[in-house]
């Protein structure tokens, strides 16, 4: 299948393993407060981390903060690639897209790795550096010196 918008619809067997691998976590601890989604991550190892979603009235950790830990605790240098399921009405798991502090956080681990999304119901990867193309940075981190605006003289 081709790519369309940067997304590649032509998953690899562990692309669909890492999507089992959420899938099952979201199958076996989903509660829909306090477990919403699960993730799984691959490293630069090969190995899986998983993370589930921690919710409660007042604060949400992000299942993709907690694989991310999980991933660093065991020392992985890098993420090649990661997915986010949540349940549909039916109690299946989908596909889900990462949140923005999601794809931020991510990407300060792993900037090259690629992300299962939903793409209009079709499950694709694309790379981060598509999901976050401007990413939030201090002017000191730049290689660049960014001009001040000016508006348009009529």
């Amino acid at each position: 299948m081709e790519a369309r918008n940067g997304i590649s619809f032509d998953l690899s067997r562990s692309d669909v393993e890492l999507y089992n691998a959420a899938r099952q976590l979201l199958l076996t601890a989903h509660h829909s407060q306090n477990h919403r989604v699960a993730a799984a991550m691959r490293g630069a190892s090969g190995a899986i981390y998983l993370g589930l979603h921690i919710g409660s009235k007042r604060i949400n950790v992000c299942a993709e903060s907690s694989a991310l830990a999980n991933a660093r605790m065991a020392q992985e240098t890098s993420i090649e690639s990661t997915v986010a399921v949540s349940m549909d009405e039916q109690g299946e798991p989908q596909v889900t897209n990462p949140c923005g502090v999601c794809r931020e956080l991510l990407r300060n681990y792993g900037a090259e790795a690629t992300v299962l999304v939903d793409a209009g119901g079709e499950v694709g990867t694309v790379g981060l550096a598509e999901l976050l193309p401007y990413p939030w940075m201090r002017a000191t981190e730049t290689e660049w010196t960014t001009q001040p605006p000016e508006a348009v003289k009529t």
